[in-house]
């Protein structure tokens, strides 16, 4: 998703070191989440692992992304509904 924040809203055609590192913090947080496989989405998580400032980054991108999604991933748009 935040591949497609940058390729699509940032007109970037690679990600920016910034959002780089956004991906790989993400991704290392997912990576040791006390919930597991079981996780909820992280806006309705009882624990909120991110830092105040990658919260809001994450948030803005999927601001973005969100409503786009089922343009760009249908697959990924339905299991992400039926998840919840």
């Amino acid at each position: 998703m935040i591949e497609l924040y940058c390729h699509h809203r940032l007109k970037q055609d690679t990600m920016p070191e910034e959002y780089q590192r956004l991906a790989d913090f993400a991704c290392h947080r997912l990576d040791h989440c006390k919930y597991g496989e079981h996780k909820t989405a992280c806006k309705d998580c009882p624990t909120h692992c991110y830092a105040p400032k990658e919260r809001e980054q994450i948030r803005e991108v999927m601001r973005w992304v969100g409503p786009r999604m089922p343009l760009y991933s249908l697959k990924e748009t339905l299991r992400h509904l039926l998840d919840k």
